[in-house]
């Protein structure tokens, strides 16, 4: 009599506890803050303090400086891309749902970015890789639903409006990021305004896709 053969047991992976999922937002919360505040090469251990947590909890879910400025730049791309869902499924005028969309984009502080991602990590990680696709067709869809209803010129791209974005959301020379932030949204509306269909002028150049801006 042949004995019956038991069935493995397929373990499956523990889920992360809800503490240690709350310990990590605030860790890619308090980052970000600090990267915006001092730059991508403040102490890991004040962003520990920031975010409440010790040292370990950094490492733990963080091994080294890279794995964290990763997670905030796909972070704030995310976001972004939130955004840009958020304005996709208003009913309503196109380009005050685009206008809004930029509007929360400098909100997200995305200026930032600029010397994380000009720093030593991998560009080309997937997760980057991924967060950036999501991020530039879901922008390029509100822009192309401006251009179709004529209230877009034709002659802008989407690297044309993130670049904008970080460059007028980033604080002046000589200036702290609280001060800077009082003009921002007044220089952003009158690039808006600059946006609007029919052009004036024409643009010298083409215009600038997000692969243009990674490759400059």
């Amino acid at each position: 009599m042949q004995t019956a053969t038991a069935t493995p047991t397929v373990r499956k992976a523990p889920r992360p506890r809800a503490d240690a999922l709350r310990n990590r937002e605030r860790i890619v919360i308090a980052a970000r803050e600090m990267f915006t505040e001092y730059g991508p090469d403040v102490p890991l251990d004040e962003i520990a303090r920031r975010a409440g947590v010790g040292n370990a909890t950094v490492y733990r879910n963080f091994p080294d400086r890279d794995a964290l400025v990763r997670e905030v730049v796909c972070s704030v791309m995310d976001r972004t891309s939130e955004a840009a869902e958020l304005a996709l499924a208003e009913t309503g005028d196109a380009y005050e749902a685009l206008e809004r969309f930029v509007h929360a984009s400098a909100d997200e502080r995305v200026s930032a970015l600029c010397p994380m991602v000009s720093s030593t990590f991998d560009k080309n990680h997937p997760d980057l890789e991924s967060a950036r696709r999501r991020c530039e067709q879901l922008i390029g869809r509100l822009m192309d639903r401006a251009k179709a209803a004529g209230q877009l010129r034709p002659d802008v791209g989407v690297g044309d409006v993130m670049i904008a974005v970080a460059q007028l959301s980033r604080p002046p020379f000589g200036t702290d990021c609280l001060v800077g932030d009082r003009f921002v949204h007044r220089h952003l509306q009158l690039f808006l305004d600059g946006l609007r269909a029919p052009a004036r002028t024409a643009l010298p150049g083409t215009a600038v896709t997000m692969e243009d801006l990674r490759q400059a």
